[in-house]
């Protein structure tokens, strides 16, 4: 197999993980309760995950920011030694784990419990069947699929599916909470995308 040949494999495998990911209503169930409780009830989303999937719920945090559902990330370990004192009524958490056996993301949602009963819980995980999925609220599902690295070890399609439900999520919120490129341009002023909100803004006015 040529450079070539490989490297557009790669491609089919990850484009087939993705239109694999399984829509059910616990999608439709995500955004309603982030709507509910974040949009409507002025909490706000803490995400969180350990490594590669601590850097994925870290970009889902600040995209959520950007298109008016404040949000920040919450790391695991961090949240053992006081960290977990930013959890306020209203919130809700979104935690992701592949295995769904990471023992920090456990232990956190053990630890979030106690401080706050009422807390629910949004998790995406590569394993239905684990401890997170049942702890979980709403459990959105992979699809679990083998990973591209060749030692299928390596956080690659797990990783890359992690993100695109992430997406899923902040578009579906923001198309349910009317967000439009006026309320954009307030929270992002800086750079090329900064501008290009604020020329939209004045275009719909």
């Amino acid at each position: 197999m040529s450079t070539k040949e490989h490297i557009q494999s790669i491609l089919r495998r990850e484009a087939d993980a993705i239109l694999n990911i399984p829509v059910t209503d616990d999608f439709e169930k995500a955004v309603a309760l982030i709507v509910d409780k974040v949009h409507l009830k002025k909490g706000k989303l803490v995400t969180s995950g350990m490594g590669k999937a601590g850097q994925i719920a870290m970009n889902i945090a600040t995209t959520f920011c950007s298109t008016g559902i404040p949000a920040v990330f919450l790391h695991p370990s961090e949240a053992q030694h006081g960290d977990l004192g930013i959890l306020q009524e209203n919130d809700v958490m979104l935690v992701i784990s592949n295995s769904g056996k990471t023992r920090e993301i456990l232990e956190l949602l053990t630890l979030a419990a106690r401080l706050r009963p009422e807390m629910q819980f949004i998790v995406i995980t590569g394993n239905k069947d684990s401890e997170l999925a049942r702890k979980a609220d709403i459990c959105l599902f992979t699809g679990g699929p083998d990973e591209v690295c060749p030692l299928n070890l390596t956080p690659t399609t797990s990783t890359t599916m992690m993100t695109v439900i992430g997406d899923i999520l902040v578009v579906s919120t923001m198309e349910a909470t009317k967000f439009d490129s006026k309320q954009y341009a307030l929270r992002h002023h800086g750079g090329y995308l900064g501008q290009l909100s604020r020329q939209q803004s004045h275009e719909t006015e």
